[in-house]
């Protein structure tokens, strides 16, 4: 089986963004920038499935800049066999972003899709729904827990009530949770074996694939700031001041 693995650059998550000046999006000049950590837990699972003997290759995928080759080195170094980056200095939208995945698809034939539920960047939480859709195969959204079962996946993952297990017939698109895994760290020796494995670059026109926006940011500014605490000296203060408010009868 070879498993699909679509990988984000993004803002480094121990980075606070930062707005420009002029309100139209996030300054990215001169800020570190990494895999998306949900893609993170995708990879180390396409990994750990491999180390079972279920999947005979690992493949990663990146749609963006011609920086995002890093990012596809990482997945490289992690353990993936091989990588593809469809570059492009365009933003791309979910639905590009799914359009492209699924001609992708078309042409590796994945028995698997993992990626990570949604990217911390812009919080989307849709390309996966939406790649499911497009090619018209069962999905398990959130995974906490991945058993593969021939040409079966069992998929726990994490609702609203607890905890739910699906069981999908393969080819299926899986999106990964933070409690499905904990990613390895990439060893000295596989970071130098990576750059000799194959990347290769591709644009969204050599799949046919219209990526022009369908939204437009009007503006982009920090949230407001929050408001300090009043200190109260006992219980019957605190009451007071909730009826005060209207919070306590």
């Amino acid at each position: 089986m070879k498993i699909l693995v679509p990988v984000k650059r993004v803002i480094d998550y121990n980075v606070k963004p930062r707005v420009k000046a002029d309100g139209t999006g996030v300054d990215l000049a001169n800020v570190k920038m990494s895999m998306n950590p949900f893609d993170e837990i995708a990879v180390e699972e396409a990994i750990r499935l491999k180390e079972k003997g279920v999947a005979t290759e690992v493949v990663a995928v990146s749609i963006g800049v011609a920086k995002a080759q890093e990012t596809l080195r990482t997945a490289l170094a992690m353990g993936a066999d091989r990588a593809i980056l469809i570059q492009t200095d365009d933003e791309v939208e979910p639905l590009g972003v799914a359009k492209l995945l699924a001609k992708v698809q078309e042409e590796e034939g994945a028995g698997l899709i993992i990626l990570g539920k949604q990217a911390i960047d812009d919080d989307s939480n849709q390309t996966g729904q939406m790649l499911a859709a497009l090619l018209n195969l069962p999905q398990g959204t959130f995974a906490s827990k991945v058993e593969v079962e021939g040409d079966k996946v069992s998929v726990t993952r994490e609702v609203d009530g607890g905890l739910e297990t699906v069981k999908l017939n393969t080819p299926a698109i899986i999106t990964t949770d933070l409690r499905l895994n904990e990613p390895r760290y990439a060893s000295l020796p596989n970071i130098m074996k990576a750059k000799s494995k194959p990347l290769a670059t591709k644009a969204p026109a050599d799949y046919g694939v219209d990526i022009s926006p369908r939204l437009e940011t009007l503006s982009v500014a920090e949230p407001a700031k929050r408001s300090a605490g009043v200190k109260v000296a006992d219980v019957d203060e605190l009451v007071a001041k909730l009826k005060a408010l209207g919070v306590a009868a």
